[in-house]
């Protein structure tokens, strides 16, 4: 048992599973990106350690770039997305991978989708460490995801609450 801020968290997936994760990931890129150049999008706070991660397993070199999209306050989705860091990079006819902490209901994915959809990218897909497929509401393909959890809320590696326990190590469910 860990606490963050004010609230109790118990181990969910050690850091020797999260990173068997990631290495499927990578190599399911790496054998259907293998000859391409594609860019990846990070979406900020949360990927920042996944895809630090992820890159470094990768058998091309893609361009890395940013963007920070804000949906929840707390423990809560607002059910609103707000892009507080936009996209400078051409995107027109490349391909394009969305770099996810995780997706749970899809509007994080739905904006950034509606954000490229006038920048003239040759495909895009969304790649994500976990996925809460019981919650998702959106008609977007997750081609790419590490593993399908349930509705709970998870803290470390990247994902926080309120702000902490990002460096966590493992990742760390909230207890009721």
């Amino acid at each position: 048992m860990i606490q963050v801020n004010n609230k109790e968290f118990e181990l969910y997936i050690d850091s020797k599973k999260i990173g068997s994760i990631v290495s499927n990931l990578a190599e399911r890129l790496n054998k259907d990106y293998a000859g391409k150049d594609p860019i990846l999008i990070g979406i900020l706070n949360g990927s920042f350690l996944f895809i630090a991660d992820l890159v470094r397993q990768l058998n091309f070199d893609p361009i890395v770039t940013f963007t920070k999209l804000a949906s929840y306050n707390g423990t809560q989705s607002t059910g609103q997305v707000d892009e507080l860091i936009s996209l400078q990079e051409d995107l027109k006819g490349k391909d394009v991978l969305i770099i996810e902490d995780i997706v749970d209901t899809g509007n994080t994915i739905e904006k950034i989708a509606e954000i490229l959809k006038d920048k003239e990218v040759a495909s895009l897909e969304i790649v994500t460490l976990l996925f809460k497929s019981s919650v998702y509401k959106n008609d977007i393909n997750i081609k790419y995801f590490g593993l399908d959890i349930p509705n709970k809320f998870i803290v470390g590696y990247g994902l926080d609450y309120d702000g902490r326990g990002r460096s966590l190590k493992s990742l760390y469910q909230l207890v009721k």
